[in-house]
Order: structure tokens, then sequence, then C-alpha cells
């Protein structure tokens, strides 16, 4: 049995059958439960909606940093925080590969808004950090009350020590699959194996053998098997430990 951890089910999959066809096979695969992340604020109240009504969905409620100048506060209220079925504040964080430098200030503002939200609640949090290394551990060390998990971790074993340090779980995604990926699966090596969890990042990031494809939340089976072999452990056994792994993140997570 596994979960993905990160899985954006407000994506329209009317090409691959249409969402209860991916969870279909997700769950024909063996991925029982799915955490569906946002980063659209227009994708926030139907991620809500779809985990009140599905028992093996859950939801993480966040402004990604590509929406920066967004006030959080418009979108996101303390009644959805508090909500059961939301595990988390995410996804957030900073980007500077694909947005240009002028919106840094807008990036770390929203960024710390949200953080600042789940500083408040006592929430976990869902980071994405993408050639920001550097103000990602700035800013996240000076919220030392909370913790969370290095969503979709690409960056380098320096960062993931500091986070190691902070407390901080780290998800492998299709990416460790991928031919050129050497230096990811050299630092989710040196990960010890009780802060590790996987997710596909879906639509995004289609792991080997399924490469320019739309990623589905089955697909995290092929990621979580070559994260066995690279730890060296049964994928049974690296399945349990997932699912412990995510418990421990996520202390409101019921199953």
């Amino acid at each position: 049995m596994l979960i993905d951890t990160h899985c954006h089910l407000t994506y329209d999959f009317s090409s691959v059958g249409g969402m209860d066809a991916v969870i279909a096979r997700a769950t024909a695969a063996g991925v029982k439960y799915i955490i569906c992340p946002t980063a659209d604020p227009v994708d926030i109240l139907p991620a809500v909606k779809l985990a009140n009504e599905r028992d093996n969905i859950f939801a993480t409620i966040g402004i990604h940093p590509e929406h920066a100048g967004t006030n959080p506060s418009d979108y996101i209220t303390d009644e959805i925080l508090a909500n059961p079925k939301v595990l988390a504040v995410g996804e957030i964080g900073l980007d500077y590969h694909e947005m240009g430098a002028d919106t840094r200030n807008a990036q770390i503002e929203l960024f710390e808004r949200q953080l600042d939200m789940a500083w408040r609640t006592g929430l976990p949090v869902a980071i994405h950090t993408r050639d920001a290394e550097s103000d990602t551990f700035e800013i996240l060390s000076r919220y030392s009350d909370i913790y969370g998990v290095m969503h979709c971790f690409t960056s380098s074993y320096d960062l993931a020590k500091k986070m190691l340090d902070c407390g901080y779980f780290f998800s492998a995604s299709g990416i460790l699959t991928f031919k050129n990926a050497g230096e990811i699966r050299d630092t989710f090596a040196r990960i010890p194996i009780d802060r590790i969890i996987v997710e596909t990042d879906s639509p995004y990031c289609a792991p080997v053998p399924h490469r320019g494809k739309i990623c589905e939340p089955a697909y995290v089976v092929d990621t979580a098997r070559v994260l066995a072999e690279i730890k060296n452990v049964p994928f049974e056994k690296m399945c349990d430990i997932v699912m412990e792994n995510v418990k421990k993140l996520y202390p409101k997570i019921e199953f």
C-alpha cells in the first residue's frame, strides 16, 4: 500500500479518461491514498471539496510562487486550514528558475505570509524551492517552530543537510528515476530513510518508464521501486516506511 503525497488532482485529466479513471488506476496499482496540493488559488475550494467528498483523498492548501503578488488571505481562511482533511500549508516557496528577478520580493512576501499561517495554525508546510536555496533556507530558519516536507526535492545535499537539521522530510518524485538524475539519487541515498516520502507531482514529472506521458498517481509505485533500490530494502518494506513517515509528517492524517 502506498500514498501519493503530492498529486494535482484538480488538473483536467479528461485526455486520460478523467479523474475517476485516474484514481481507479491508482487504487489498482496499490496507491490507496492521494494528497492533493494547491498551487493556483482558484484550485483551493475544489481541492477541499474533493477531499471532503472522498475518504482516500486529503489536501494541502497553498499558493505557488508563480502567483506572487496574490494576497493569500483572500483565498485561505482559518476555517479551511482547520478542516480535518487539510493536512498542511502548501505548496508554497520560492522559484527563481522560471520567474524574473524582479519578482523576488513579491515571492518572499507571499511565502512569508503563508508561513505565518502555518505558524499560527500549527500545520506543517510543503515547500517548493527551485534555484533559490539560499533564500529558502534563510527564511525557513527564521520559522524554527515549523517543520514540513521539501516537495519534489531536487536541490543539493547541502540544503538537504540543513533542512534535516530543521526537522524536515524529503519527497522523491519521478525525477529520481531519470537517466541524468544521478546526483539526486546520491542525495536520497544520504538522506535518512525515516525522512523520505514519495510523490508524483502529477500531472508533471512522469517517471521512467512513463516519460512523455501525463503523470498519474499510479506511477508513484515506479518511484518507490527506485527508492527501494537506492536504500537497499525490499519494495514492500519501503512502502511501509513511507506510510509511517507520512503519519509522522502529517499528524492530522487518518488511515
